[in-house]
Order: structure tokens, then sequence, then C-alpha cells
């Protein structure tokens, strides 16, 4: 079945002269859904005071705002952002980077544990559990702003993006929301409620880093390369690149110090 999008419009409503657009809806109900899931864990784990919980936002949305710029800077147009450098600052023309989004997430977090005295992997491993969600909304409000679309489709299954070439192409975000995060959040949410896998630190993190490499790097080889970029070598694209680290040391915190 080949389906035709519409146009659609990347804002959702407007307050007055405020745009609010899609994908900060994405961002905001992520980022409150978080919140929530740490309040309640840390009713049973104990492991955030009330004044660490209630600065732990203002961490959060700054490092993965700063890191996902920072990282689409680096990563996917560097070139540009060289010869335009006030352009770095111009949020509100788009391009963010999951992977740069999680190094500033990362070492966010780092921080935050630091001044807080907080362990930082119990932290890492409870985050891990809601990240996916987030990434379900992301990759949504991708397909609802027409971009980061598939390459063409010589199937009978396809989308036409009335932005693109009219070539049939795969939905790869949806595939992204499906593998990324629906799957994901499902295996991680089992995990934690029907096994013990929170009481074995880095574990619920590793899980989360491969289960989301895998997924990015399978979906890449449905997902039209950024035009700027396009392959690195052969059919390697610069998700894959960065995704292939994350497989492995996932894995590497999911073996480490335990038998289990």
């Amino acid at each position: 079945m080949i389906i035709t999008l519409p146009n659609i419009d990347p804002v959702a409503f407007s307050i007055f002269f405020i745009e609010v657009r899609w994908y900060s809806l994405a961002y905001i109900f992520g980022i409150l859904f978080t919140f929530w899931w740490l309040n309640y864990c840390n009713k049973s784990q104990k492991f955030l005071s009330a004044k660490a919980l209630d600065d732990w936002m203002i961490f959060a949305i700054l490092s993965i705002i700063l890191g996902g710029r920072a990282g689409y800077v680096l990563f996917y147009n560097s070139s540009y952002f060289l010869n335009n450098p006030l352009e770095i600052l111009a949020f509100w023309h788009g391009g963010m980077s999951f992977h740069g989004g999680l190094f500033g997430a990362i070492f966010g977090m780092w921080f935050f544990a630091k001044k807080y005295q907080i362990n930082f992997w119990i932290l890492c491993d409870n985050l891990a559990v809601s990240a996916p969600f987030g990434l379900l909304l992301g990759r949504i409000a991708n397909f609802i702003n027409l971009e980061l679309y598939g390459r063409p489709t010589f199937t009978n299954f396809g989308v036409i993006f009335p932005n693109s070439d009219g070539l049939p192409r795969h939905p790869s975000q949806l595939y992204e929301a499906g593998l990324e995060g629906l799957i994901l959040l499902t295996i991680l949410m089992t995990l934690y409620f029907k096994t013990n896998i929170k009481n074995y630190p880095k574990k619920l993190s590793g899980i989360f880093l491969a289960g989301y490499g895998i997924s990015r790097f399978i979906v890449e080889y449905f997902r039209e390369p950024d035009s700027q970029i396009g392959f690195l070598w052969e059919f390697v694209t610069m998700g894959q690149t960065l995704s292939f680290p994350l497989i492995i040391f996932g894995f590497f915190l999911l073996f480490s110090n335990s038998k289990k």
C-alpha cells in the first residue's frame, strides 16, 4: 500500500505570537515522563534527595539540548557552521543529534550526580528505562515534520512525502519509533518490573545503549542519509558509525562485574 502524505504543519498550536511545535512537545512530554519515572523509582530506591529531584529537570534540559546541538554541529554539518558560526546558536532553525544529546546527557548526569552525591549508575539505570519513551515521541515528531524520511522503496509498501521527489519511501521515522521507542521501552520496563536486574548496576544502562545502537544501525539501512554527508564509505552512514561504539560499550556494561 502506497500512502501519500499531506503537508503537515510542524506547529501544533500557537499562543499569541508563540508557536509550539510538535518536536518541542516531544521534548516536553519526554522530559516530564522521565521526571515522573524518577520520582516513582525514588520512592522505593531513595537515591535522590528532594532538592536533587527538584533540580534534575534543569540539568536534563540543558545537557540534552546543548549536547544535541553540539553533536549536530560537529558530526553532521561542521563545514557549514565553520563558515556560519552564528548559526550554531540558531536552535529555531532545527538541527539536533541524538548521539550528541546522549553524550551531553551522560556528562550532565555525571556532573549532577557528583554535585548531589548520587550513585551515578543507579541514576543512569533508572533514566535508561524511561529514555525510549522520549525517543518514541521524537521519532513520531520527525514523521509529522516530514523530515529524516527513508530511502526509496520499490515494494508495494511506502509513503510519498510531499517535500521529497515523489517516490514512495520507507517511513523510517516510524521504524525507529517502533524499535528504539516502543520495543526497547517494553523490554526495559518488563525487565525492571519482572526481574531483579535493577539490583545489578550498569545492566539496564547497557541494555539501553546496546538496544538503541542495534536498532539505529538496522534502521539506517532504510533511512535516507543526510544530504550534506551521504555515505561515509561504501554503505556505512554517520548514524551507523556513531551507533557502533554504543553497541560495544552497552555489551561491556551488560557483562562487566557480574557472573549473572
